[in-house]
Order: C-alpha cells, then structure tokens, then sequence
C-alpha cells in the first residue's frame, strides 16, 4: 500500500479540505489517487439518498471514478465520535472489515490518501483508535495544522504522539482555520523549528477550494511515494 494517512490537530481543522486539495495537485502532476476518509460520522439525506459532506467533498477532488463506498467506507448518521455513532445506531466497527475495504480502494490507485477522523486518538473501539488505524496501515503521516490560537502546542504534541507510535511524520500542512490570527509568520517559524518535518505549505482563507492546490507544494511527497 502506497500512500499517506492524514490526519490533524484538533477536528474541523481542515483536513478533508487539504486531502482534496491533495488529491487534486497529485492528479495534475500525473498520479492515481484515492482519497479515503476511513470513517465519516454525520449524514444528511438529500436527492434521496444519505450523503457525508466529507465523503462528497473527497468524491468530486477524484478522477478514478470511485465510488461514495470506496471513498467512505464506513459511515454514520449522528454527526458524533465513531465508536458513539456506531453505538447509536446498533452496528460494529469492524477492524478487519474497515482495514480491508481501506486497502481494496487503495489498490485502484497509485497513492491512497487516508483521512482520519477528528484528531490523532480517535476511539474506535474499546481497543482500537486512529493511532492504531494509522499504524496498522503503516502509511507516513500528514499533519494538518489548523491555525489559530494554541495550534503549536497541538501540533508539537501530535507530532510527538506520532513519532511515539514508531510512525513517520512526513510532512505538515498549515491551514487556516481563524482568519484573525495573529503572528502568522512567527507561528509558522515555530511550528516549522518544532515539527521537523516538510511543510506543503500554508492555505489561506479561499471563497474558492479549487484555488487550494495552488497554495501546496507536493514534491516531498513525490519524493516519499
């Protein structure tokens, strides 16, 4: 499997908008890219069929031809932690199940990016959380930075929890989450001292997300892959 796991420093950060992103400057520069977000809680039913915005979102960057169930594996309707929406709703997060349905899509491209949920240590199950997703699949890791107040401290300490887990930090991504934030060079400077590790680059606020890959530089991970 050939690919990265991507995942963030708090939850609505960014990250399906940076996989996007992702997946799109990867298919310009020539690549066969899956985007996967492993699992998605939180569906509305619109056009007569229950639909995750994440899952749309990462659906429409591809140009594979993949479909809402390769891209979202397994999805919940409660817009809530996975292991409570799977509770809710009477169903098992299979370990199994979820890692081969990952990698059966990851096998229909060249690189798999694989979006996590929420932040680094997600519960799943009661023995099983997103580190250990992350581990399982073995993937080097992106890191997207949601900037705003207190982003190095999450940052430096998801990197930590990363490195403590025997995986590779591959490369981080800024992305602004809080447009007013102030000392956004010094932040950057600090963040870029502490992670050690490749930036992609810093996302400003868009009104279009087509204008995002713009903003990112793949070749660390051309480099990786």
């Amino acid at each position: 499997m050939n690919g990265f796991f991507i995942t963030g420093t708090d939850t609505e950060i960014g990250k399906t908008f940076v996989t996007a992103a992702l997946t799109r400057a990867l298919a310009a520069a020539g690549h066969r890219v899956a985007p996967i977000k492993s699992l998605a809680a939180g569906q509305t039913w619109r056009n007569s069929r229950w639909i995750n915005e994440d899952v749309a979102e990462l659906l429409e960057a591809q140009d594979l031809g993949l479909s809402d169930a390769d891209v979202g594996p397994l999805q919940f309707r409660e817009p809530c932690a996975p292991h409570i929406a799977a509770k809710l709703e009477g169903r098992a997060i299979d370990r199994d199940a979820l890692l081969h349905a990952i990698r059966a899509t990851a096998a229909k491209a060249d690189i798999a990016l694989v979006e996590g949920v929420g932040g680094f240590r997600v519960p799943l199950t009661a023995h099983w959380d997103t580190a250990d997703l992350a581990l399982d699949l073995g993937l080097p890791v992106i890191l997207v930075v949601g900037l705003r107040l207190g982003c190095i401290n999450h940052a430096l300490l998801t990197a930590e929890a990363i490195r403590a887990r025997g995986l590779t930090l591959g490369a981080w991504v800024a992305n602004t989450a809080d447009p007013h934030q102030s000392h956004v060079a010094d932040n950057l400077a600090s963040l870029q001292a502490g992670l050690k590790a490749p930036c992609l680059g810093h996302i400003p606020r868009l009104s279009d997300p087509l204008d995002a890959p713009a903003h990112l530089d793949i070749s660390p991970l051309v480099a990786f892959a």
